[in-house]
């Protein structure tokens, strides 16, 4: 079945720059050139919140993994951290000397890492919005930095037409892929954290293995690359582009699969949700679409190596192994069933866990946010005594 449109959310007043899911699909979050956050409710009839408070355009958002805080960064070179609630309350950190272009929390939602066009990469801690290091050998804007699942590299793509693998621990770029013919706008990680899809202005989407650091397939297509994202079982791929279209590759089959039309103009972002049963678009149309993947669920768990003959554009590709961690599908055996109640068991016990943290992030956020208050009532309080000091002073002359 095509993957269906199933709503879309008007509220933007500018064009629509990012999206992601809540964990739980409950929740949706946009940024927009209009300077503002919008967190839309998955529920019908519930309204929008608006949030205020970077002075110019919003170009990332996403997420933590527990999806109690949202991260943003904006042309004001500010990095935010909001909680996702009707009060819309938030820290506030200069993170880079230029625009910040992408956000992204680590797997374990302890660390962030920024992209600027000040040409660094920087990692923070998220409790308290520490910096940690910068990583500096791009020679032009960084579009966007990826954690690997693991959260052991970080990936980063730039106008330089690069795309560089850092190791996380040493700092260290470890390889720079130098294919693309153009602007790398976005980069991310394949699921299985060994290879790495890129696209960019040259109009072409590539997977790289980054355990050998080759490359594994090729799609030309016909506009600017904005945005890209894997399905959770990373079997396909969706990507946006600037002819207002969004394709979905098989990369099992190593194929287009589909071309979507929904957005006036240019296709500025794309996200799969957690669970990969929905995807998210925005555009410059300002608005922000829901789709439903109607993919096959039964990814099963096999990882096997597949040949590739053709990219999409029906020139030669690779032929490379794409062993990277690609599912393909599997028949169901009678003993299936077998160990169900465990994984329950485990299920469950990881859903309190991850409530707990979700619940810490939001206590260690909301003191931050307090710090910050008394820091500037402090601030307020020194300016007033100051003056004072002045106005005393003055008199006494």
């Amino acid at each position: 079945e095509d993957p269906t449109l199933e709503r879309h959310f008007k509220g933007h007043r500018d064009a629509v720059t990012s999206v992601d899911f809540s964990r739980a699909k409950k929740q949706l979050v946009s940024g927009s050139m209009d300077s503002c956050l919008m967190i839309w409710s998955m529920k019908p009839q519930m309204r929008a919140y608006r949030f205020l408070g970077h002075k110019d355009a919003v170009l990332c958002v996403q997420f933590s993994p527990s999806g109690h805080l949202v991260a943003s960064g904006s042309r004001d070179k500010t990095v935010r951290l909001w909680i996702p609630s009707v009060k819309g309350e938030s820290t506030v950190f200069k993170a880079h000397t230029a625009t910040v272009r992408s956000v992204h929390f680590s797997s374990d939602g302890q660390s962030l890492v920024t992209a600027s066009d000040d040409k660094t990469v920087k990692v923070w801690t998220v409790h308290r919005q520490k910096f940690l290091f910068s990583l500096n050998q791009h020679i032009n804007w960084v579009r966007c930095a990826r954690f690997s699942p693991d959260g052991r590299l970080i990936v980063s793509s730039s106008d330089d037409k690069t795309v560089k693998l850092w190791d996380k621990t040493s700092r260290e770029c470890i390889h720079s892929f130098c294919e693309h013919g153009g602007f790398v706008n976005h980069v991310d990680f394949h699921p299985s954290g060994n290879c790495i899809a890129a696209g960019g202005t040259d109009s072409t989407v590539k997977l790289w293995d980054v355990r050998m650091n080759r490359l594994l397939q090729h799609y030309q297509g016909n506009s600017v690359v904005n945005s890209l994202s894997f399905h959770p079982s990373g079997n396909y791929l969706v990507t946006a582009s600037s002819d207002s279209t969004l394709k979905i590759l098989d990369l099992l089959e190593g194929r287009l699969l589909y071309t979507l039309h929904g957005h006036q103009g240019p296709a500025t972002c794309v996200a799969f949700s957690r669970d990969g049963d929905l995807f998210a678009s925005g555009g410059s149309d300002e608005q922000v679409m829901v789709w439903k993947t109607n993919f096959d669920a039964d990814y099963g768990d096999a990882v096997k190596p597949q040949k590739y003959g053709c990219s999409v554009d029906g020139t030669h590709g690779t032929g490379s192994e794409m062993d990277c961690g690609i599912h393909h599908k599997k028949t169901k055996t009678q003993d299936s069933g077998r160990t169900q109640e465990q994984p329950e068991e485990e299920t469950s016990l990881a859903s309190t866990l991850e409530n707990i943290m979700g619940q810490l992030d939001v206590l260690t956020q909301t003191v931050s946010i307090l710090e910050q208050r008394l820091t500037l009532t402090e601030d307020k309080l020194k300016e007033c005594l100051e003056t004072q000091q002045k106005i005393i002073q003055n008199k006494t002359n």
